[in-house]
């Protein structure tokens, strides 16, 4: 594997990103970069709603977020990028991941990580999902649902997390 290797991954909410990317940066001993919507909320002290809501309206959020994950992912070495539009945005990746699953599992997954309403989940999902579709598009000219030109596509409804993360580890040993 060459060792300064910079690996991209991405998906939906719920797909397994920040889990499968961290899972791959520690047994790759990569750092682990992973600056979002969730961090900036977290830092800011606010919730995450208010502040995808602020974002349909204000382009500096999205900005902030995306500029931020890819000038750490340059900041030297190698690592692991993980977000919705890391595949896009840190385009010397050496490794590009798509992982997908239904909106069903991504909406089960998010409540047993955060709890709550598994049919106001689902909904609030559906809609980030729109909301973020139009926005990739109107901010960056990125359509998220064009991902063919990736590495790996991993439809991740019926695997484990390690089962995920070896998939995408034996990938990077190829490199």
């Amino acid at each position: 594997m060459k060792r300064e290797i910079k690996i991209a991954i991405s998906g939906r909410s719920g797909c397994g990103n920040t889990t499968i990317s961290k899972m791959v940066a520690d047994n790759l001993k990569l750092r682990f970069v992973n600056f979002t919507f969730r961090t900036l909320a977290q830092d800011r002290g606010l919730d995450l709603k208010t502040v995808l809501s602020l974002a349909a309206n204000d382009d500096s959020w999205d900005r902030e977020v995306d500029t931020g994950q890819v000038m750490l992912a340059r900041e030297g070495g190698g690592c692991v990028l993980g977000s919705r539009l890391a595949i896009w945005m840190l385009e010397e990746a050496d490794l590009k991941v798509y992982l997908n699953a239904s909106p069903a599992t991504r909406a089960e997954r998010i409540v047993k990580r955060e709890g709550g309403n598994l049919d106001e989940v689902a909904a609030f999902t559906a809609e980030r999902d729109r909301q973020d579709h139009g926005r990739y598009l109107r901010i960056y000219g990125i359509d998220t649902d064009d991902y063919g030109f990736v590495d790996v596509v991993i439809e991740t409804d019926n695997m484990s997390p390690q089962e995920i993360a070896d998939l995408i580890i034996k990938k990077a040993g190829e490199i």
